[in-house]
């Protein structure tokens, strides 16, 4: 593989944003956040239908819980690479896979990395809604993918379907003032709620037979002390938070008790709403 220090980052934003605190915060939470959505990344894994024996590039792989999987589906004839952009992230996936010869990790932009030898298969698992230039990295993604590679990753709906989402943050509403709202399709994690985007976006990049299916799965299973904890650190209400501190306990007990509605025996669940989205290289 290239020097990655050979290719420019082009997603500065990004970049500094997950090297910074989120990047720590997901780091540190690692164990939570894949236990939580480990099914959702399981089925697109299923549908890019990977062989043993297979090249995969697993981008935006944080923290590597989706290329220890690939990887372990390619077996030891195959080969995975982790692309990046957070170093904390990297760094907790560099542990994790320590010994693993058929896998590595590369700190990198998706839309400059370089690549010597090409892919089978790309994956992602909520890692390709943050591009600044979503047609130039699918068009490098693209790129690095032998003539008929494949394409498969899960991303978010809307974030009104999300109840997983939507449930603690408006909990937290009735105590603070909304914050504005932003550009829907700014990279972030609902940039690609709409399909008729998301097909657009991959047509330009060159990909064909574009498949998009909605995929809906409860998510959790966490006690009600850590389906708290988790709602207070990411997402929306993580970042909110982050604006009103003074109003930390107040919004705890919103949230506890918002949450508590979903408690099953298997713990707390509550919808999420994917789409699961495969293509093929022309």
């Amino acid at each position: 593989m290239a020097d990655p220090d050979a290719a420019p980052i082009a997603n500065t934003a990004q970049f500094d944003y997950w090297n910074d605190q989120t990047g720590r915060t997901w780091a540190a939470l690692q164990a939570q956040l894949d236990r939580q959505i480990a099914p959702l990344g399981a089925r697109a894994m299923d549908a890019l239908g990977v062989a043993a024996g297979g090249r995969v590039l697993d981008v935006g792989s944080g923290c590597g819980d989706t290329s220890l999987a690939l990887a372990s589906r390619v077996g030891a004839a195959g080969a995975v690479l982790g692309l990046d952009l957070s170093a904390p992230m990297l760094e907790v996936a560099r542990a994790r896979g320590r010994g693993m010869a058929n896998l590595s990790f590369m700190q990198a932009d998706a839309q400059t990395a370089q690549f010597e030898v090409p892919f089978d298969a790309a994956f992602s698992r909520f890692g390709v809604m943050f591009f600044a230039d979503p047609v130039a990295a699918f068009g490098n993604i693209r790129g690095a993918l032998r003539p008929g590679g494949r394409l498969a990753f899960v991303c978010w709906r809307a974030m009104a379907e999300n109840v997983w989402m939507t449930t603690p943050l408006n909990a937290a509403l009735k105590h603070v003032p909304a914050p504005p709202p932003e550009d829907p399709e700014a990279p972030g994690p609902f940039a690609f709620a709409r399909a008729e985007r998301v097909q657009a976006i991959l047509h330009a990049a060159g990909f064909r037979d574009v498949r998009i299916e909605p995929y809906d799965l409860p998510i959790g299973g966490f006690d009600l002390e850590t389906a708290v904890g988790l709602a207070m650190r990411v997402g929306p209400l993580g970042r909110l938070l982050r604006e009103v501190p003074e109003q930390r306990e107040t919004i705890t007990g919103a949230v506890r008790a918002a949450l508590g509605e979903f408690m099953t025996p298997g713990g707390v669940m509550m919808a999420s709403a994917t789409w699961i989205v495969t293509a093929q290289r022309q």
